[in-house]
């Protein structure tokens, strides 16, 4: 019998692979796909530039040996700013043609104050009024590609904190990327959100979180960056988020959406040998969601 553990999938950053510089090392990308695929994992999303290759073509055939398909990609877009919306609405053209032709389904927005990832401002309501909008056209755009716009709040980003996603969620209809990290990093119970805006849930990125990390993150004495190496996101059970009881609120409803165990890492003291490293944080997730989750929500 199908379960949500047949839509089980993982990302890139789960392997450390990230393009911030000085993030860590970077795994080579064979042996990423080639644990990934040998936990049973189905699908990946795309990863940082330079992971996958750039012709969507080679992106199929790459993941098709290894039996494994593209889900989508995370997509940082300035949407608040009119001084953007033009560059905005061909990067997004872009990448739709893109996601397309390598067989994706969800364009995952997060919303940049800029190009260089600046810290965000409070926006003022012409730039509301522009961001919605802009929610608007940008999935007019995905429809033409067959694709799902969903919106990931994030840290550093326009859309970060518990206000920031209310905000989005009364002013358009644009749906989201429930992360569990990062929506319990900005103060939104991820629980609730899936129980209360479930129809607005088009996509699941599974995280935990040590939330006593979170404080300096949030007060910009501390880079996500190295929150991350100092633990901050942990396997899946091993935090303070719930992430049974979202995965039980979710398939209580009938979601049939993906859960990508995207659980940020980073490689700071070099390569691990092989079978060693992320892949064994990434297991410990999974033995969390067949061992725990799983009998909860078949219960």
């Amino acid at each position: 019998m199908s379960t949500f553990l047949d839509r089980v999938a993982s990302a890139p950053i789960s392997w450390g692979i990230c393009e911030v510089p000085g993030w860590g090392a970077m795994l080579p990308t064979p042996r990423v796909l080639a644990e990934m695929s040998g936990l049973g994992l189905p699908a990946t999303e795309l990863g940082a530039p330079g992971f996958l290759p750039t012709s969507p073509e080679d992106v199929r055939s790459t993941l098709a040996d290894y039996d494994m398909t593209l889900i989508g990609g995370f997509t940082p877009v300035v949407l608040h700013d009119p001084a953007f919306r033009e560059r905005s609405i061909a990067e997004a053209r872009r990448v739709a043609d893109l996601f397309q032709r390598a067989g994706a389904t969800e364009f995952i927005s997060a919303i940049v104050y800029d190009p260089d990832w600046s810290v965000p401002q409070p926006l003022d309501a012409d730039e509301r009024r522009h961001l919605m909008e802009m929610f608007g056209i940008i999935d007019e755009i995905c429809a033409e590609y067959g694709l799902n716009q969903v919106l990931h709040s994030h840290v550093q980003t326009v859309v970060e904190t518990k206000a920031d996603i209310e905000m989005v969620y009364s002013g358009c209809d644009v749906s989201f990327c429930l992360d569990t990290g990062h929506m319990a990093i900005g103060g939104q119970d991820p629980v609730e959100f899936a129980r209360e805006a479930f129809d607005r849930v088009g996509h699941v990125h599974l995280k935990d979180v040590n939330l006593a990390l979170v404080p300096p993150v949030l007060a910009r004495e501390k880079t996500l960056m190295a929150a991350t190496q100092e633990g901050l996101f942990t396997p899946l059970g091993q935090g303070d988020v719930d992430i049974s009881g979202v995965v039980e609120a979710l398939e209580s409803r009938g979601y049939r959406g993906w859960y990508v165990i995207e659980q940020d890492t980073a490689l700071t003291d070099g390569l691990p040998a092989e079978g060693e490293g992320p892949i064994e944080q990434v297991v410990t997730s999974m033995d969390y969601l067949r061992d725990v989750v799983a009998p909860r929500v078949a219960g």
